[in-house]
């Protein structure tokens, strides 16, 4: 059976990567959102205060008339957007009716269809504190309340966006609007900006009622921050998927797009399928981490946790999450969580711990090509070593041990184990991986399974992987020497038949037994080797 290496995870263990596209979806522009606009509603009415991607103004005399009817249209046809599912024209006093929503409305998911076009926002409501100016002719202060009430930063959507994709935006509208309401509480932030928006966009109308046609909203984005940070999560979300703000240069606010990070090809996997995966984490398999640990630690916020840039600095692909937890001094819980904070956020992927017994063969995915931009990287990372030649070495499933020359120096091993580790990075190669399944005969009186029976692999193997002892199996054992081990039995069952007849190994062998029907309690237990406690607590492990 082949799995993806950024996996690790058997078909039962529902793979971040799953080879079969039946549950991924294609990954195209229904993950990008058409524009991100920023409204308003208060005492002089709704404004549309920002809009990216602006529409660009014709120079062609010809179509100027028909620009200037509808100077702030949502124009998904332009050389800027291209959405291939229609067209949606709607003016400035349009968008803001629609958008800028009661006050009733206000901290709920905004969603709202037309045409081929879906708006998605979290309209939030500013309650902050009437402003006291004291004037110099008149002493008494005098108490003036805020012209804004409520604002909502809408995306916009193509209408047959995944369900997934409408609530990652959302999610995101939420969070910058939370982090806005809070400047605006503390300094007043989105007042200020709010008004440099719609004075910038007056002096443009005037400027455009006297013959020179111009985009308010190029004109905004180099005199208002939060029109920048728009724009900048505008592009974010159109590439990488990784959103970084710093509101008012104040208060961070961080959001990722999975459907950008997780996929394969031209698929993506979905959020859902994502959270399964990284609930089946064990302590057996390793995080590999995408980037070089300088790169990762730079890119860490300055109050984020130190458990995890310990984690980060004790991260290595020959240990299993068992033994990082031991080295970095931290809880295996902890670990989990961390190293499903860094899956999610395309910072690492799960595999196993490289030892020579692991199986790797070249990904179907795997870019190939003589003179492409990895075999240049590989090229200036090892130097006297070529991609091509290194990926034809595993064309055919090739185990690590079969690298292992005696004569050779331990440095080229380790050179071997981080080539690996580089292509693993890359998704170049998979690793395949052999189940066992015991097939007990069916009884005299029980000519086959039940239909409602399933196999026993299904009811036993499951259950053991999860068990304690289970947790060093496959790994080397080594934790801090970056050399390749095979996984011995003596080494890996060391806990296991350490004390003989401890109350964990008996657990195990009665869980094994109890999980079982009664045909195949008494098939096992006939077999010569059952009747050694040792060889059954082995059977059981």
């Amino acid at each position: 059976m082949m799995l993806n290496p950024s996996v690790g995870l058997p078909d039962d263990r529902k793979s971040l990567y799953p080879q079969s596209q039946s549950s991924a979806y294609k990954c195209g522009d229904k993950t990008s959102p058409i524009s991100v606009i920023l409204v308003s509603s208060g005492s002089r009415g709704n404004k549309l205060l920002f809009r990216y991607p602006y529409q660009k103004v014709a120079e062609c005399p010809s179509s100027l008339s028909a620009k200037q009817r509808n100077p702030y249209v949502l124009n998904t046809s332009g050389d800027e957007l291209d959405d291939q599912d229609g067209d949606s024209r709607f003016s400035d006093i349009i968008l803001s009716t629609i958008l800028a929503t009661k006050s009733d409305m206000c901290g709920k998911k905004f969603e709202l269809k037309i045409d081929n076009v879906r708006f998605v926002g979290h309209p939030t409501l500013l309650q902050h504190p009437p402003i006291i100016q004291v004037s110099k002719t008149d002493p008494s202060p005098k108490r003036e309340m805020p012209t804004m009430i409520l604002f909502n930063v809408v995306f916009a959507l193509r209408a047959n966006a995944d369900p997934s994709v409408i609530s990652c935006m959302h999610n995101l509208s939420r969070r910058i609007a939370i982090a806005l309401q809070h400047e605006e509480r503390r300094c007043q932030y989105l007042t200020r900006e709010a008004k440099l928006m719609l004075a910038v966009q007056e002096e443009i109308t005037t400027m455009t009622e006297n013959g020179s046609p111009q985009s308010p909203f190029r004109q905004i984005l180099p005199k208002c921050k939060l029109a920048r940070d728009l724009k900048e999560a505008y592009d974010s979300l159109c590439t990488t998927g990784v959103v970084r703000l710093h509101i008012n240069d104040w208060l961070e606010v961080s959001f990722c797009l999975p459907h950008k990070i997780h996929k394969i090809g031209d698929t993506y996997i979905p959020p859902e399928a994502l959270e399964r995966s990284l609930k089946a984490i064990r302590p057996y398999h390793a995080l590999l981490l995408l980037e070089n640990e300088k790169t990762l630690l730079s890119q860490l916020p300055l109050d984020c946790s130190p458990a995890l840039i310990r984690l980060i600095k004790t991260c290595s692909a020959v240990k299993n999450l068992q033994q990082l937890a031991q080295d970095a001094d931290l809880a295996l819980l902890q670990i989990f969580q961390i190293a499903a904070h860094l899956v999610y956020w395309g910072k690492a992927i799960i595999i196993y711990p490289l030892c020579e017994n692991n199986v790797y063969m070249l990904s179907p995915h795997a870019n190939i090509c003589l003179y492409s931009p990895l075999a240049e990287q590989f090229a200036q990372q090892f130097p006297g070593h070529d991609l091509p030649s290194m990926l034809a070495k595993f064309s055919l499933p090739v185990s690590l041990a079969e690298f292992r020359n005696p004569l050779e120096a331990p440095t080229q091993e380790a050179q071997l184990i981080q080539m690996v580790v580089w292509m693993l990075q890359r998704r170049l190669l998979i690793q395949l991986h052999t189940y066992v399944c015991l097939l007990v005969p069916p009884s005299e009186d029980e000519p086959g399974l039940r239909d409602e029976d399933p196999p026993l692999a299904a009811r036993v193997g499951g259950r053991s992987l999860s068990t304690p002892s289970a947790l060093s199996f496959g790994s080397p054992t080594s934790s801090d020497d970056m050399t390749l081990t095979s996984p011995s039995m003596e080494n890996s069952s060391a806990e296991l038949l350490t004390g003989g007849d401890s109350p964990l190994n008996k657990r195990m062998t009665e869980t094994l037994l109890a999980s079982l029907s009664e045909h195949e309690r008494q098939f096992i237990l006939n077999i010569p080797a059952a009747q050694n406690p040792e060889d059954l607590r082995m059977f059981a492990r």
